[in-house]
């Protein structure tokens, strides 16, 4: 099985008592969602404006075809964003079951992916 990772990330992943069990390098190309940010609103902070937007997305950038035997780990908004619509996409379970991290609160690692 080939695991591609299109985020920016090393990604760590974790097994029993904490142990790394493997690292995924990126691989330098990165999967995204298209966006537009449009602006509705503005709010005054300390006497800043500051603008609210709503933000709209699009379609999936960067994603190869499906490979036999390959499975692309990308950003959880480019799974959402696929819908479903391949199985050979999944993305790391940072939900507080799967997520480990250190003292300050940094992920160290998940502990799997989901889809």
């Amino acid at each position: 099985m080939n695991i591609i990772n299109l985020t920016p990330h090393e990604l760590t992943l974790i097994g029993e008592a904490e142990k790394i069990i493997g690292r995924i390098a990126p691989t330098g190309q990165v999967a995204r969602v298209k966006t537009l940010a449009t602006e509705v609103g503005q709010v005054v902070v300390d006497g800043h404006t500051v603008p609210i937007v709503a933000t709209t997305y699009g379609e999936v950038e960067n994603l190869p075809e499906p490979q036999e035997d390959t499975t692309y780990v990308v950003s959880i908004l480019v799974v959402q964003a696929l819908g479903g619509r391949r199985s050979d996409v999944v993305a790391p379970d940072t939900g507080p079951q799967s997520v480990v991290r250190d003292a300050l609160g940094q992920i160290k690692g998940v502990r799997r992916f989901t889809r």
